[in-house]
Formats: C-alpha cells, sequence, structure tokens
C-alpha cells in the first residue's frame, strides 16, 4: 500500500508543535501569522470530520520572552515561572484564533500520573472522549508550572514524549511532529553532502537510537533522539507518526494528502509496506535530524 492509502483515510490525528514553529526565531514572540494558519488548517480538518488533539509547546519560551530574560532561566522556580506565565499566554492567543472561525478549545494539562495510573489514565480517556464528541479542540501542554521534580528531571521529558503518550492514550491514527527536523537522513546533511533522506523507517533498533542526536537550538527542547523515543511509543501503539518540518505549516495538508512529506514510521499493523531502511535509505550511515 502507498503512502496516500495509508494516511489520507486517518480519523483521530495528534499534532505536535514545536517551539520553534510557533515563535519568532530573532524575539521568541508568538509568530501570529503562522498560528493563525496552524489554526485555520486545524479547524478545516475538523470541518472535513476529524478528530485532532493539538499538543502545542512554547509555554516555558513565551513565558521567558513576557518576562524580559534573555537567556534561558537557570532555576527551577524560575522555569515555573515562566510556565505559568507562558501558560496562559499561548492559551489566550491559541482561543482568540480559533474563536475567528467558530471552533471550541479546551486546555488539557497533562503530568506522567495522568497517562501511567490506571485511574487517572481512565478518566483522562473520558474527558478527551467527551471533548473529541462535543467537537471541540483539546490543546495539550505539560503541567509545567505544578512539580519542582518534574522541571527538574523532565516529566515526560519534552512534547514529542508528551505527544506520543497523549496519541497511546486516545487510541489515534496518527501522529505528526511538527518542529525544525525534516526528517532522517542517513548521515549528518550539514557534515556530508551525500546524506540521504528516508522517506519511510520501518522498525526502530538500538542502532537507531543511539545514533541519534539530541537537541540543537536556544528555544527548542527536542532533537532527534526525543522524536526516536516518540516514534517508538507510538508505533508500539498501532500508531502511524510522521516527522516534518514546521517551517511550512501547510505541510499538514500535504500529510493528510499522503504526500512524501518529512519521515513515516510505520506501526506493527502497517506489514505491507514493512521496507528496511538501509533499502529505503539507498546506503548505510548514522541517522541524524536536519536541523535548520
Amino acid at each position: 500500500m502507498k503512502r496516500k492509502g495509508i494516511l489520507e483515510n486517518k480519523k483521530r490525528i495528534v499534532i505536535k508543535v514545536g517551539t520553534t514553529t510557533i515563535t519568532h526565531e530573532e524575539t521568541g514572540n508568538i509568530n501570529l501569522e503562522k498560528l493563525e494558519k496552524f489554526v485555520r488548517i486545524l479547524t478545516n480538518l475538523q470541518n472535513k470530520g476529524r478528530e485532532v488533539i493539538v499538543v502545542s509547546s512554547g509555554a516555558v519560551g513565551i513565558g521567558r520572552n513576557v518576562l524580559g530574560l534573555e537567556q534561558k532561566p537557570g532555576t527551577i522556580a524560575a522555569k515555573q515561572a515562566c510556565a505559568a506565565v507562558g501558560q496562559g499566554r499561548l492559551m489566550m492567543t491559541y482561543e482568540k484564533l480559533f474563536n475567528e472561525y467558530g471552533q471550541l478549545t479546551a486546555q488539557v494539562l497533562l503530568t506522567r500520573e495522568s497517562v501511567t495510573n490506571d485511574e487517572c489514565r481512565k478518566k483522562a480517556r473520558q474527558t478527551f472522549d467527551e471533548l473529541i464528541r462535543m467537537k471541540v479542540i483539546p490543546i495539550v501542554n505539560e503541567n509545567d508550572a505544578i512539580s519542582a521534580d518534574e522541571m527538574l528531571y523532565g516529566n515526560f521529558g519534552d512534547n514529542d514524549t508528551l505527544a506520543a503518550y497523549v496519541a497511546e492514550l486516545v487510541n489515534a491514527d496518527l501522529l505528526i511532529l511538527m518542529s525544525d527536523i525534516e526528517g532522517l537522513y542517513t548521515d549528518d546533511p550539514r557534515q556530508n553532502p551525500n546524506a540521504r533522506f528516508i522517506h519511510t523507517v520501518a522498525g526502530i533498533d538500538g542502532q537507531l537510537e543511539k545514533m541519534a542526536k539530541g537537541a540543537f537550538g536556544d528555544m527548542g527542547t527536542g532533537g532527534m533522539t526525543t522524536k526516536i523515543a516518540a516514534a517508538k511509543i507510538a508505533i508500539a501503539s498501532g500508531v502511524d507518526m510522521v516527522i516534518a518540518n514546521g517551517k511550512n505549516i501547510y505541510s499538514i495538508n500535504d500529510i493528510m494528502a499522503g504526500k512524501k512529506i518529512g519521515t513515516l514510521f510505520l506501526s506493527a499493523g502497517q506489514e505491507t509496506m514493512k521496507t528496511s531502511i538501509q533499502t529505503i535509505g539507498g546506503c548505510h550511515g548514522q541517522l541524524y535530524g536536519n536541523v535548520r
């Protein structure tokens, strides 16, 4: 089965946007033009009968900018303050933009207990199901502001992992990670001009995990390592996953149309498309994200 056949009929979709996707690189302020386009795309998907859940990064970065901090906060208390201020500003902006299209939204803040404790999982799933039944788009983030342990050690580690847990929790059909990373290459394309892009990944092994690079940049928190970790959670849960560059937010529409955008990680159920990474990539080598 071709990619179009796999992706075009997905019903329940979790879309994660990174900090660098929804903010201006130069200032760290919210990119209103881009966020408005993102909201329009989501609303249109909802209008087509899709069920959309958003996992949105940006609270700490936006809060840091609003508070006038030039550097990343160095203490737990400062991170919590940035998260609290930024989350309010982020949701206010989302609600205003969605309101212009008559689309209802809901804020959902999760902790690790929300997805690991059986009773909490049950109630979280009931909440998501009811919001979706009511045609409301949930906007999810980690509840950064409530626990020093979470800010110090990382509750989910990053929103890539959180998005994968949410996709598993709600039995999503597809997880899309929009960030500053194009997808997987056979080598670091910045260093190796012969590095080739990998459109499809059929399985994740220890070698691939080991080769994945970490975070890049000052604003974002998740690099290729976190995306591989998210992919493992997603595909083990029967959820296909796509990593794509959020620079062009309209690529979400291309992904849903089955075009070759980003890297597609096939879930365990997609046996018909399973092919080795080496065959698709065309050569052997390390796998890195193309970070811009």
